[in-house]
């Protein structure tokens, strides 16, 4: 019978090789072999390694469909590993039929103990391409599988759900963070809490002696940003910077008429409008901006070393002057009910009142970013989108994979982020103002109102109505990279999808986007998410939502929270005394009882260094080590990705170099592949 030549590819993670015994099956057009041992005199399948063996199957199985990998201990006792040794990481298998090209088979993928692997060879198929029954059976019996493996659950009634999992030692290695991903992560960790355990401040439950003090305690992190946090945070027009460019640059809107809960005059606002001009007149030009806290309004707070602690829903009016000034803030309310007690606080306010009412804004800005648009946002919305991409798309089929390097390590991290960040006992519970029940109410509040549009950069832009304020670098660099992004997603589903009707009979695409609708958004109707694609052009549109959303958009909320949060007057996690109902009587005193205990601040601060960089183990955007895709088309169209991105990443650094802050959140090699941290 004719031979096949078949190459292994085993990964170079720690653990990736294995002692175990290999063989494969070559099922085809006539039949199955029965399994084909891969055996070479010594020890295979090492991490790294490529290899090649020889099999002479028994019988002609016609044109190949499937390869089946087999992994089963040797019948002799194994010597002691120092890898997993009984895991293995298979990059990919080449099979050559004697005299014929030869087929590569894509894997990526851990097989763990004794058991079978079936992979497909490497051209991407929609299941209206698959004709023969073996291969539509494959298919369902994937899925089936993997929708075994991967369950929802409900976490929290009105969350997104999320995976039926409770701590990360239950997850299998492919969606686990790897050794030295996970090492890393612990280590950081560990010398942060070790220091700040030295310094006797993590069981300090007082309050801060002086502003000196915190700025002695947190020397031991510093980067260009935080140093410039610091020199700057009093400063109104680095205050207003931080709702363009800071962490939580998605709330600032156009204002054309004041909310008739904030009874704003022109009086008040005149020192810093100047003369000739007036509220109304400044309405109508567009010059007037909003940052309303609403949401807050009503949300519980939480119990800090057994005091109550104090959260306000504050608005902020802010003002672009002419041409390419700062924008700067107008006024602030600590609440949404006017009158005697929630005074409108002025730039023109004693110094200490108008920091305190800034301070508040700041302590809004926590609750909003961390419960709203990072948690929800950021990392429960992506899960959503890797669970159903795991549960309803075969590993052959295209949107597979174009998609699951964008969901890497997305598992791991939120299932480590409900086990160690918003658990009973855990950092948001022990040390942030709203703790896990009012972060629940917020996600419960804010699912009832996020939209698709939200989600969708340039719709989200013209929402706000922000096209055109200056020196909005989350906004420019956005935009390049979702425009990038939307190219090189169009170039794929023009290789995959000739017409709209190929979008409609996808079933496996169809079942994907309702279970993102369902699972996720709960069948909301109201939030305009899709749950059926009936185009090409929405199906671009909402790939690269995912893709997006899944990359850039957590790198730009996630990626500063220590240059912004470390110094934590700019970002307080709670307020120990309630906001002030008059002028007049703040001191700097008054200023440092309000501010969180000195435990809390330490236990916050180093959650948000831990959580601010990737721990090794990177995929930048754009980089696609696994080659899932094995055809020329889509490979030059991910070569120009690539190349649009190194572009984008050029211009940033050109600007960057002449801001005093620089804006890196958004520079292409800067910006992980996935939600991973």
């Amino acid at each position: 019978m004719a031979k096949f030549r078949v190459r292994v590819s085993t990964g170079e993670a720690f653990g990736a090789g294995t002692w175990d015994k290999m063989s494969v099956s070559i099922v085809g057009t006539r039949g199955e072999t029965p399994p084909l041992p891969l055996d070479h005199v010594g020890k295979e399948f090492n991490a790294g390694a490529e290899e090649d063996f020889e099999v002479t199957p028994p019988q002609d199985v016609g044109r190949v469909l499937l390869v089946r990998v087999h992994k089963a201990p040797p019948a002799r006792s194994r010597p002691l590993a120092p890898s997993a040794g009984d895991a293995w990481f298979c990059r990919w298998l080449q099979l050559t039929p004697h005299g014929a090209a030869p087929l590569c088979f894509p894997c990526y993928q851990w097989l763990e103990g004794d058991g079978s692997l079936v992979l497909r060879e490497g051209t991407a198929k929609i299941s209206w391409e698959d004709h023969h029954p073996t291969l539509q059976q494959q298919r369902r019996e994937e899925l089936q599988a993997r929708q075994e493996t991967y369950r929802w659950k409900t976490y929290i009634p009105g969350w997104p759900r999320c995976l039926d999992k409770e701590t990360v030692k239950n997850l299998n290695l492919n969606i686990k963070y790897s050794v030295a991903k996970n090492t890393t992560f612990y280590l950081r960790g560990g010398s942060v809490l070790a220091e700040l355990k030295l310094k006797g401040l993590l069981d300090r439950k007082g309050l801060w002696n002086s502003l000196k003090e915190m700025r002695r305690v947190f020397n031991f992190r510093k980067t260009p940003a935080v140093e410039y946090v610091f020199e700057h945070w009093q400063e109104d027009a680095f205050f207003a910077y931080q709702f363009l460019n800071g962490l939580n640059p998605v709330l600032i809107r156009r204002c054309h008429h004041l909310p008739k809960n904030f009874p704003v005059t022109d009086a008040m606002v005149a020192p810093v409008l100047g003369p000739g001009t007036s509220l109304q007149a400044e309405l109508e030009k567009g010059s007037l901006f909003l940052v309303d806290y609403s949401l807050l309004a009503g949300v519980r707070t939480n119990v800090i070393n057994g005091r109550p602690q104090f959260s306000t829903a504050p608005i902020t009016l802010l003002y672009q002057r002419p041409g390419r000034g700062p924008l700067l803030p107008l006024a602030i309310q600590l609440s949404q009910t006017p009158g005697p007690n929630s005074p409108i606080f002025l730039p023109s306010d004693d110094k200490w009142d108008w920091l305190l009412a800034k301070t508040w804004v700041r302590n809004a800005e926590f609750s909003i970013h961390e419960a709203l648009t990072h948690l929800l946002q950021a990392h429960l919305v992506p899960e959503v989108f890797t669970l159903a991409t795991l549960r309803q798309l075969p590993h052959c089929h295209p949107l597979f994979k174009l998609l699951i390097p964008h969901t890497r390590y997305t598992l791991h991290i939120n299932t480590l982020g409900r086990e160690r960040l918003i658990a009973p006992g855990q950092v948001v519970d022990r040390s942030t103002g709203l703790g896990i029940g009012g972060f629940s109410e917020l996600i419960q509040k804010n699912m009832e109102q996020l939209t698709y549009s939200a989600l969708c950069l340039p719709d989200d832009i013209r929402a706000r109505e922000v096209e055109d304020i200056p020196n909005y670098y989350y906004r420019d660099d956005g935009m390049q990279i979702w425009g990038a992004v939307e190219r090189f997603v169009s170039e794929m589903i023009d290789i995959y999808y000739p017409s709209d009707e190929s979008v409609r009979s996808d079933s496996e695409l169809q079942a994907w986007v309702w279970e993102i609708f369902s699972e996720g958004f709960l069948g909301r109707e109201s939030s305009g998410l899709p749950s059926t694609l009936g185009t090409r052009e929405a199906l671009i549109q909402y790939v690269t939502m995912v893709i997006f959303n899944c990359s850039a958009k957590h790198s730009a909320v996630s990626a500063g929270q220590f240059d912004f949060g470390a110094w934590m007057p700019n970002l307080p996690p709670t307020m120990q005394l309630p906001p002030p109902t008059s002028k007049g009587r703040t001191r700097l005193e008054g200023f440092l009882a309000t501010l969180p205990p000195v435990n809390a601040t330490c236990d916050v601060v180093t959650a948000l260094w831990l959580l601010s960089k990737e721990p090794g183990d990177r995929r930048p955007l754009g980089t696609y080590p696994e080659e899932h895709f094995t055809e020329e088309a889509p490979r030059r169209s991910i070569a120009a990705f690539q190349s649009r991105l190194a572009e984008i990443s050029r211009d940033i650094q050109e600007r960057n170099h002449g801001l005093a802050l620089p804006y890196p959140y958004l520079d292409p090699p800067l910006i992980e592949n996935s939600v991973s941290i």
